[in-house]
């Protein structure tokens, strides 16, 4: 993949096979200067092999790359070898996007030109003004807003959404934030993400997005992942707690 790319769009992936080859051909569609690197956790459904026919298409050629892990990992862990990845080749923006099409490519443009324009990142938000969530149920959507605002008062985020997974981060505010040091996964991890931002003095703008729940495949929720995002908001404000308190 060329390095002087207008951002790459890193993609998790495990068994998205119904998904993969239509959303890269949206992604790679909407500007010829994007490209996307799909981070795949060995998917038994052969998600990484047609990653690598796109790949092989002409009209894509060196636009898509594929990373292979030899197990399953974790969104977090994903996340963090792509940037790494992407990072490693040059100063490129960095675009997290679930490959299931609850984050419409439709927005990416603009997520990404927020960056160009001097923000250090952009967040899909489905909680500003004309962002909305199509087709959860009512407790899934309770739990979801709720923590979110949980999250930002526990730790003074200022942000709506502080859980999106569909962001761009601009490379000097990764670099600055040691993402390679996150440890968290899945809602934890974008909630990490967002709080070691902040407290660096980030810019962040809220892009409102449509959010639309999966169609094909199965959702990665679990009781483990939502857990793991409210006792990680508790160690960051009492971490927080003690920083203040040493100063």
């Amino acid at each position: 993949m060329e390095t002087s790319r207008r951002a790459v769009v890193v993609v998790p992936t495990y068994n998205e096979a119904g998904n993969i080859e239509r959303l890269l051909e949206t992604i790679l569609a909407s500007d010829p200067n994007i490209g996307v690197l799909v981070v795949d956790d060995s998917s038994p459904d052969g998600t990484a092999d047609i990653v690598d026919r796109v790949a092989a298409r002409s009209e894509f050629a060196r636009r898509v790359d594929v990373l292979r892990r030899p197990s399953k990992s974790g969104l977090g862990t994903a996340y963090r070898a792509g940037f790494s990845r992407v990072l490693d080749a040059g100063d490129t923006i960095c675009v997290q996007m679930d490959a299931d099409f609850s984050h419409d490519p439709r927005y990416l443009i603009e997520i990404i030109s927020a960056v160009e324009m001097g923000a250090d990142a952009a967040i899909g938000s489905r909680y500003v003004p004309g962002g909305r969530i199509e087709n959860w149920p009512r407790l899934r959507l309770f739990l979801s807003r709720w923590g979110n605002r949980y999250a930002a008062g526990m730790l003074g985020l200022a942000v709506n959404d502080a859980t999106a997974g569909y962001r761009a981060y601009s490379p000097a505010l990764l670099r600055r934030i040691d993402f390679a040091s996150v440890r968290a996964e899945g809602y934890g991890f974008q909630i990490e993400m967002t709080h070691r931002a902040v407290r660096s003095g980030a810019r962040i703008v809220e892009v409102p997005i449509t959010f639309v729940d999966r169609v094909v495949g199965e959702s990665k929720l679990s009781h483990h992942i939502i857990n793991e995002a409210f006792g990680l908001v508790n160690r960051l404000w009492f971490r927080d707690r003690l920083l203040r308190r040493r100063r």
